[in-house]
């Protein structure tokens, strides 16, 4: 009995084989043909029925096949989505354009502008990496916006660019703190001061310019003492700055802090340098009176 129940369910999954690989061959006859024809209905019926990796064999092979046809155009928009469900956004990217330069007359040219435009927008990367797909992307959604300004999806693109200016921000931010966190105060400082200028609504702006005083205290105290009561004193503007922009800051007791450890300092500094001062002119009118005395002595021999 046990024998029987092995031979059926070796038989049934032999059967299973046998009808795999005659779907499997048929499916390779057919793309080996000629018949363009029936390759098109084939290749967008398992697009419809999302066997996406089957449909862009057949479609790669119809692509020249078909070009110059009245059916190039829906075969060229079949080709650029299959491509983009499959996740390859580089190449559908690629194909997308390619429509709406080629076809820019049809119904779906705008469509595959946006299309286009939002593949960019999938391909940008965290904001701690490169972001030259997400300056490409902002381009291409804002030139969208430029040659449809009355489409449906404007509001879209409008929103996918607010995203990724967002991610800008963000990445500007995190290099300036960055040279905050290693020690470089001198360039915080200037690239806090170029990322508000550059994003001057950004939601870092209060905590950026909180830092900024902080860098130039910093800098100032890392400075040579000739340096350091002018660099304070930048540090000090820049306090009086952040008080009229954020009165209510969650900063200010420690931005007030720093402001008066500025003063301090501007305080000791003046004194070193009179100290220095006064012990260079004395060092150099023992050397000068060393002198005079030598030279009274060469005189007198």
């Amino acid at each position: 009995m046990f024998k029987n129940k092995l031979n059926i369910s070796l038989s049934i999954l032999l059967v299973i084989i046998i009808a795999f690989a005659g779907c499997k061959s048929k499916f390779e006859k057919l793309r080996a043909s000629n018949d363009t024809a029936k390759k098109y209905r084939e290749a967008v019926r398992l697009y419809e029925k999302k066997d996406y990796n089957k449909a862009l064999s057949l479609f790669d092979d119809l692509v020249t096949k078909y070009r110059g046809t009245a059916e190039a155009e829906d075969l060229s928009y079949y080709f650029a989505y299959t491509h983009y469900k499959l996740r390859d956004y580089t190449t559908a990217r690629y194909h997308f354009k390619t429509f709406a330069d080629t076809y820019a007359s049809s119904a779906k040219a705008e469509e595959c502008r946006f299309m286009a435009a939002y593949c960019f927008y999938l391909e940008s990367p965290t904001f701690s990496l490169d972001q030259e797909n997400t300056i490409k992307a902002i381009e291409a959604l804002q030139l969208f916006i430029n040659l449809y300004p009355k489409s449906e999806r404007v509001a879209e693109a409008s929103k996918l660019i607010s995203n990724l200016r967002d991610k800008l921000e963000t990445k500007s931010y995190a290099n300036a703190k960055l040279f905050l966190d290693i020690g470089d105060y001198k360039s915080a400082v200037i690239a806090f001061r170029n990322s508000a200028r550059e994003f001057p609504d950004t939601k870092y702006a209060e905590e950026m310019e909180f830092l900024t005083i902080k860098a130039q205290a910093l800098y100032a105290k890392a400075s040579f003492e000739i340096k350091q009561e002018e660099r304070y004193n930048e540090a000090i503007q820049l306090y009086n700055e952040f008080v009229q922009n954020y009165p209510s800051s969650k900063y200010l007791k420690e931005a007030e802090e720093i402001k008066k450890s500025s003063e301090k300092a501007i305080i000791d500094v003046r004194k070193l340098i009179a100290v220095q001062t006064a012990e260079m002119k004395a060092q150099q009118e023992k050397i000068k009176a060393a002198e005079e005395s030598k030279k009274e002595d060469t005189k007198n021999k």
